[in-house]
This record gives structure tokens, sequence and C-alpha cells, in this order.
């Protein structure tokens, strides 16, 4: 008597999440467990690895853009994941390096920064910005020097920003990996960056992979977000994305243009 099949294993072949291990007796068959701590490894090694910044900032300047260090005001990996606060904010060399520059106001500055999966910076992020050229380029924007940044959260951008004189700015982040994503890069937009901005004054496009959001289309959602701040001068929970449906943003209730 043949064994029925197993309804699960249609379901299993379209996503990774863990569905329809098996079991070998009371517990999951080898080939299961192997793999859940190959994962895990993986995982903690997009977590820990140093971000290679020397091979970042040369394939950022490979696609034709001026690219600058920078490193937060945590000193090392681990006061850095001990420290959160200390990964939103510049040291003071890197500030005094920024502010040295020399450069003139820009309307789209951006940030790389390794966050909590540097394999995502590695991967994805030059490959992103390549993708994002175009629409640049097509808007007309002052770009500013690409930012390479160790040791960075999401909230660096903001200082990196204020000190750029940018109009808006664009961080690309190595996202908290999961057991099945430990590459996911995200891409946060601010409108007018300062230091003390909140997440709620920020747009994020997120799980920017090939298995995920692929390049073009989270160029595409990127683009359309910082020509709609632009034009609007807002980012955050003002600016809903529609670049799905093509038609114009709406607009929160919050919004001081609307009629009281």
């Amino acid at each position: 008597m043949s064994t029925p099949p197993d309804p699960w294993a249609d379901l299993a072949r379209l996503t990774p999440a863990r569905i329809a291990l098996g079991r070998a007796g009371a517990s999951l068959p080898t080939r299961e467990v192997l793999a859940f701590a190959h994962a895990h490894a993986l995982a903690r090694d997009a977590v820990t690895t140093p971000l290679e910044l020397e091979r970042t900032l040369q394939a950022v300047e490979g696609l034709g853009l001026v690219a600058l260090p920078a490193e937060s005001a945590a000193p090392d990996r681990a006061t850095y994941l001990r420290r959160p606060d200390l990964g939103r904010r510049l040291s003071d060399e890197s500030r005094r390096r920024l502010a040295g520059a020399g450069r003139a106001p820009c309307d789209l500055a951006i940030v790389i920064a390794d966050g909590l999966s540097s394999t995502a910076v590695h991967a994805h992020a030059t490959n992103l910005v390549a993708a994002l050229q175009p629409a640049v380029a097509e808007a007309g924007w002052r770009l500013g020097p690409v930012v390479v940044a160790r040791q960075g959260r999401v909230a660096l951008g903001d200082e990196v920003g204020e000190i750029l004189g940018a109009r808006l700015v664009l961080l690309l982040v190595g996202e908290r990996p999961g057991l099945s994503s430990p590459d996911s890069l995200g891409a946060y937009i601010t409108f007018t960056p300062k230091v003390g901005c909140t997440d709620a004054e920020r747009n994020c496009v997120s799980n920017i992979r090939p298995e995920g959001l692929g390049y073009a289309a989270a160029a595409f959602k990127i683009a359309w977000l910082a020509r709609e701040a632009l034009r609007l001068s807002l980012t955050g929970v003002e600016l809903k994305d529609e670049s799905d449906a093509g038609g114009r943003p709406q607009i929160g209730l919050g919004d001081p243009r609307l009629p009281k």
C-alpha cells in the first residue's frame, strides 16, 4: 500500500519558513537539526562579522561616486551591540572629517551602515546604489558623497545628513538577521535629517535582497518615495507609499497643510 502524499509538501516548496519538517521518532530528522544549526550560525556571523570598509568604499567609487568613511561613537562591535545609543551618533573624528569635507549642500545623501548584518551590506548595498543611479540622474538631484559607516544604526544617517546639508538622507543598513534571511538590507528615508529625528519621521523599504524585494523593485520604491518627499517636504507617517498604485501619495490627518 503506497504512502499518501504529504499535503504540506507543496506549501514547503513555496516558502523558506520551517514547515513540513518531518520527524524521526519524537524528534526532528537529523537533516533539519543540521539545517537549523547552519541557519543560526549564518545569522550569528551576519551580526558579528566586521564591515569590510575599504572593500565597500572601493565598490562605491567603482560606480563613479565619491565615498567617505565614517564610524559611530561605538569603538568596537561588542560595545556597539550593548550600547545602541552609541551607534546612533558619529565619533568625534568622523564628525570632523565630514564637516571638513567642504561639500556643498545636496538634495540626497546616501549612507551605507553595517547595522546588524554586514553580510547584507557586502552582498547588496552597492548593487542597490547602482540600481538607484538612473533615477537620481533622471531627477537631476544633487548627490552628496556616499558615506560608508562602521558600527552604525539607523539614526546615524540623521547626523550625517545634517552635516552634509542634505535635504534628504537615504540610509542603507543591514537588518536584524532571521533564520531564513541573514542578508536582508533595509533602506530608511528621512527628510531634513538632523539629530533627534524619530522613527515616525522616516519611511522604510525592507527585505531588500534577491529572495525578497529585488534591487530594481526596491530602487523604484525608494526613488518614488524620495521624489514625493522632496515635493511635499516630508517623510514618515505622513507620507504613504503608493508607488505600486502610481497615484499621488495620501497625506496623513496630522499634516499642517490640511484644512483645520
